[in-house]
């Protein structure tokens, strides 16, 4: 699953490396965040995180019981009401393209504004592609197929680079590329879609396509996917909270977007990988005798790996991420004071890095003891956290939009420490133990002596050109906390010093 994300990612970086050459940080990079954040927020309530809450642990027990022709049922039934009901949520959002622009942009005028509903048109039929890629996911996961559906974003990503080079040699205006980009990334999702679903029909016997909700099983998932629905329309909320203020500045919405992906790429990799691959697990074994034991094994376990690989770059991003801003970033219609302003929203971010990649494995938790209501009820109360506290360091400090990013961190670690809280109750005793605590321990001393390492490469490498510079830094970062964690008796980087073929000692 991790080499699947990891595929996927590079290429996003790529992808945004192209973005940032030709649309920089201006108007048309505003539009095309904006409006591709407005069907995301359906996709994401329609499709991979609810489904993997809401249908896996469903499919997942009829697949432990032998029942394989209930859970074909079942998923062919999930499959027919999810594609029914995003497919009429398009045609609404095509309609009120206009509405929806002046409710989530509401800092837009004229030609921004006028572009962002162009935008949103083209872009709307690309939810109802992503529930189903979310659906695939769903059941591909439950067999235990994890590249697949990790990797397959992939190809959305490579249709967006080349829809940007390709209209480039007829005209490089921003608004046109912006036009060309958004068909780029509706071709890209049917792409996404079509190479999953061979698999699928394979696992499946077929694609067994039914809009009932008579099947077997489909109104335990209704029951389970609403709460979830809720929840996850608490983050959207969220999420288009802070666009709506990173329209008020020139520049905002844009700077958002490449500080985003790179704070996702760590939740995605490690934090998302661990609680995907979790999740069927958790569902089996929450029925099972001493499964509260069970529960609360793996899920401390997840946790102290999602610290293993989070925490030094949570660290990273708050003293080097200029550096890696710049290398990745830096190049056309994308300038330093860009540069600087990313930066800063990344350092923000990096604050509730560790806090918001643990965030889907504590929901997991929940989900697999069948409670799908409490994370909705934590993340309400984090929501008026985040989105204060983000408001007032946007308005009454310095810090511009990395206000807005410092606002959702601290809003992080409250769910994350209210989540713990819960899941203790529930099981009986604490997740992260005696155990889980001495691991944490040594992480963090050796976080410590690696960010002296990386600071003392970047000092020392000062004059040389940028890309050595960064290199030398987050490579002796990387290095040292490798060294450290190997020396502190930590399992993981004893293990990835076995892979990298480092004779053990």
């Amino acid at each position: 699953m991790a080499a699947g994300i990891l595929l996927t990612r590079v290429l996003g970086f790529v992808r945004e490396r192209v973005f940032a050459h030709y649309l920089g940080n201006g108007p048309a990079a505003d539009a095309f965040r904006a409006a591709l954040k407005i069907p995301n927020v359906l996709r994401n309530l329609l499709g991979e995180g609810t489904l993997s809450a809401s249908f896996i642990p469903v499919y997942a027990r009829l697949l432990e019981r032998g029942d394989e022709a209930g859970a074909r049922a079942l998923a062919g039934a999930v499959l027919g009401l999810l594609t029914a009901a995003s497919a009429a949520a398009a045609l609404v959002g095509i309609a009120l393209a206009p509405v929806l622009t002046d409710v989530v942009a509401f800092g837009f005028e004229g030609a921004t504004r006028d572009l962002t509903i162009t935008l949103v048109r083209i872009l709307f039929p690309m939810t109802g592609l992503m529930v189903v890629s979310g659906w695939c996911l769903g059941v591909l996961n439950s067999h235990r197929r994890f590249f697949l559906p990790y990797a397959a974003p992939a190809v959305w990503n490579v249709a967006g680079i080349v829809a940007l080079w390709v209209a480039a040699f007829w005209d490089r205006r921003p608004a046109s590329l912006a036009i060309a980009l958004a068909w780029g990334t509706l071709a890209g999702s049917l792409l996404q879609v079509l190479i999953q679903l061979p698999a699928c029909a394979r696992l499946l016997g077929g694609l067994p396509f039914r809009v009932s909700s008579a099947v077997a099983g489909v109104r335990e998932v209704r029951n389970a996917w609403l709460p979830v629905v809720l929840g996850a329309g608490v983050a959207q909320v969220a999420s288009v909270v802070d666009t709506q203020l990173g329209s008020l500045a020139p520049g905002g919405v844009a700077a958002l977007g490449y500080a985003q992906l790179l704070q996702s790429l760590p939740i995605s990799l490690f934090g998302v990988a661990v609680a995907a691959s979790a999740l069927p697990e958790l569902s089996r074994e929450a029925g099972r005798e001493q499964g509260g034991a069970m529960l609360r094994d793996r899920i401390g376990a997840g946790l102290s790996r999602i610290a293993f690989f989070v925490l030094p770059v949570a660290v990273g991003y708050v003293l080097l991420g200029e550096l890696l801003v710049a290398v990745l970033f830096e190049t056309g219609r994308f300038g330093r004071e860009d540069t600087a302003v990313v930066a800063g929203l990344l350092a923000a971010y990096g604050v509730g890095l560790l806090a918001q990649a643990a965030t889907k494995l504590l929901a997991s938790g929940f989900y697999g003891l069948r409670d799908t209501r409490t994370p909705v009820r934590i993340a309400v109360a984090t929501l008026v956290v985040g989105t204060a506290l983000g408001y007032v360091f946007l308005t009454r400090t310095g810090l511009g939009v990395a206000g807005i990013a410092f606002g959702s961190a601290l809003g992080a670690w409250a769910y994350a420490l209210l989540a713990l809280a819960g899941l203790d109750r529930r099981l009986g005793a604490a997740v992260i133990g005696p155990r889980e605590r001495a691991a944490l321990a040594r992480i963090v001393l050796a976080t410590a002596l690696a960010a002296g390492a990386g600071l003392a490469a970047s000092r020392f490498a000062e004059g040389l050109p940028l890309l050595a510079r960064a290199a030398l830094a987050w490579g002796g970062f990387g290095l040292a906390y490798l060294a450290a964690a190997a020396a502190l008796g930590l399992g993981e980087a004893r293990s990835i010093l076995q892979r990298i073929g480092v004779p053990r000692r």
